[in-house]
This record gives C-alpha cells, sequence and structure tokens, in this order.
C-alpha cells in the first residue's frame, strides 16, 4: 500500500465515512495511522468498522472499532522530502531538498534505517501544529552496491538457495549464490529482502 500523499491542514473531525488508508487520527492521547480498514454491516445492530491502527508514536499496531457514523479527530500531518545528510550517535540528520533546513531524526522513527546512505531522499511526516518529526521512510526500494560477499557461482542461477552479502551501507542482505562482491542489488525497504540485480 503506498503511503497517502494528500496533506491535512485544513481537516479537523470527521466521521467514519472519511476514513482511508494512510489517515491519522487523533485517538487515546496519541496519533495513530490508519492501516487496515472494514466496513461491518452485521444482520442485527448497527454498522460499525473495524479498523487496525499504527501508533505513531510507539510503532505498535492495535485494533479498534468505530460504531458507523462516529466522529474522528484529524491530525494535521504533512509529507516532506529530506535529504540523508549523516549519522551521529543514533541520530540521523536531514535536509529539506528545497528550504535546505536541517533537522535529525532519531533511528526509532525511521523504517529501515539499516539502508540510508548519503544523498538518499526520504519522506518524513510532520504533525503541523508542533512541527514534530513523527515517522520517516525510504522509498518502497533502494539500490545499493555490494561491498563484500562470498564468491559467486557462475552459472547457478538458483534464486532458492541465499548467502549473505554487506552492502555499502554495512547492512546485511541475502542474496541468491549468483551474485558477487561489487556488484549493484535493489532491495526492498520494507522487508529487506533482495529484490534484483542492477545494472549499472
Amino acid at each position: 500500500m503506498q503511503p497517502l500523499k494528500i496533506i491535512h491542514q485544513y481537516l479537523y473531525m470527521a466521521t467514519t465515512a472519511d476514513i482511508r488508508n494512510g489517515l491519522v487520527i487523533e485517538f487515546n492521547n496519541d496519533l495513530y495511522s490508519i492501516v487496515e480498514f472494514q466496513h461491518v454491516k452485521p444482520g442485527k445492530g448497527p454498522a460499525f468498522i473495524r479498523t487496525k491502527l499504527k501508533s505513531l508514536k510507539h510503532g505498535r499496531v492495535i485494533s479498534n472499532t468505530f460504531d458507523s457514523g462516529a466522529k474522528l479527530e484529524i491530525a494535521r500531518v504533512e509529507r516532506r522530502k529530506y535529504q540523508y545528510l549523516f549519522k551521529e550517535n543514533t541520530d540521523y540528520h536531514f535536509m529539506h531538498t528545497e528550504t535546505f533546513e536541517q533537522i535529525y531524526v532519531p533511528d526509532s522513527l525511521i523504517n529501515a534505517p539499516q539502508f540510508l546512505k548519503e544523498g538518499q531522499e526520504v519522506e518524513i511526516l510532520f504533525h503541523v501544529d508542533t512541527e514534530t518529526a513523527l515517522t520517516c521512510e525510504l522509498p518502497p526500494f533502494v539500490v545499493l552496491k555490494i561491498t563484500y560477499t562470498e564468491p559467486g557461482m557462475r552459472g547457478n542461477t538458483a534464486t532458492n538457495t541465499l548467502k549473505d552479502c554487506t552492502v555499502e551501507t554495512g547492512a546485511i542482505v541475502k542474496v541468491p549464490l549468483f551474485i558477487g562482491e561489487g556488484e549493484t542489488i535493489k532491495v526492498d525497504t520494507r522487508t529487506g529482502d533482495y529484490s534484483e540485480r542492477v545494472k549499472v
């Protein structure tokens, strides 16, 4: 599911009819992103919406049921593009791609910090009212160079047998046996899995 690109600047109160994946709501003194929802119309009783909500502060996912038509408080959030500069202790420093303003984000807010390399573009989600960074997301796929792996086996194109390799960011990725040191690969940042070999 692609992240929602709409900027919620003018929407404060809504109802369950406005629920959609990616919407950020204020709920139980926390900010939650809706990751899954289902409208349910039972044979008896009123309709309701079954949801899965992900806390933007703690990362945990909870289940919650809202009565159909219930009021929701929409959080004012905004996605902004930043470029990764460098790491200092557990903080990662980024620069806004248009204003050049610099901020730092703790690794706990980044979905895949192990795949960040200098110059990588990310999207940082901000709570507009407090100007607080909530999450930092890498693109779904990144291209990285392999700095170390056991020698590739020529002619072995099997993809069901995997070996470890180290990429330029220091992360370990499992790749097919035929992938060799110095090659470039595409990695899925959502799972950490090898996707394909990239010709450069």
